[in-house]
């Protein structure tokens, strides 16, 4: 088995990094036991194509496994899983990890819509009674502008008000939220979710564990 496993996470911007702890439970979830070290490509300012961006990563952020973050938006995962593929497929003269596809339907917000108390002591107001009124699990990927949605819920959830609420960087609290869950399994009950827990699955199954390991018994090994 692995003594330590690497990890490298490629998005847009440091905003993105929110989805590390996502990460690094799926890979836990699904059977990896060893020590992981999980890294953010800051490639900020030097890459104007993804292709450049993969290439970059691989060669200054050495991991055993690349994730790949891209957001929906408007356009289907389905496109943006080939935009993916077809870069990878240009990379030559080095060798190219296991990859997975992260895509989240429309953004990446729409994966932390879900945990009310996460939200509360992301907003500095744990105790906080402002009803939220959360969308239901089923609904969230239907969110036009998850991003917005999330915001306003951070801005509610703060109990702020006049120049306090003027001055609430909502966009710097939400970097926080996961850090404050403790279980990502209800993303399992959306299609974006199930996509890439599917493929990271696969990845580790016929990439990361030794042929005479299965799966089952590598999650065996992590009581879940």
């Amino acid at each position: 088995m692995m003594r330590e496993l690497r990890y490298t996470l490629i998005c847009d911007g440091s905003s993105d990094t929110v989805l590390m702890p996502i990460l690094t439970w799926a890979l836990r979830i699904n059977g990896i036991t060893c020590a992981i070290h999980p890294e953010w490509a800051d490639l900020r300012g030097f890459c104007k194509t993804l292709e450049e961006k993969i290439r970059r990563s691989i060669k200054y952020y050495p991991c055993d496994i690349l994730f790949v973050h891209r957001d929906a938006e408007k356009e289907s995962p389905e496109k943006r899983v080939a935009e993916i593929e077809n870069a990878l497929k240009k990379i030559h003269q080095l060798p190219v990890p296991p990859s997975v596809c992260v895509i989240p339907i429309r953004m990446q917000e729409a994966w932390l819509l879900f945990d009310e108390r996460a939200i509360r002591h992301a907003a500095d107001n744990r105790n906080g009674t402002m009803p939220l009124n959360l969308r239901r699990l089923d609904k969230i990927e239907d969110i036009t502008d998850p991003k917005a949605v999330l915001y306003e819920l951070l801005k509610t959830a703060s109990g702020l008000t006049g120049r306090r609420l003027k001055k609430f960087r909502p966009e710097q609290k939400a970097r926080h939220i996961t850090e404050f869950m403790e279980d990502f399994s209800p993303l399992r009950r959306l299609s974006a979710f199930m996509a890439f827990e599917k493929n990271l699955r696969q990845v580790i199954q016929e990439q990361l564990t030794p042929p005479n390991v299965t799966l089952a018994v590598a999650r065996k090994a992590f009581s879940i």
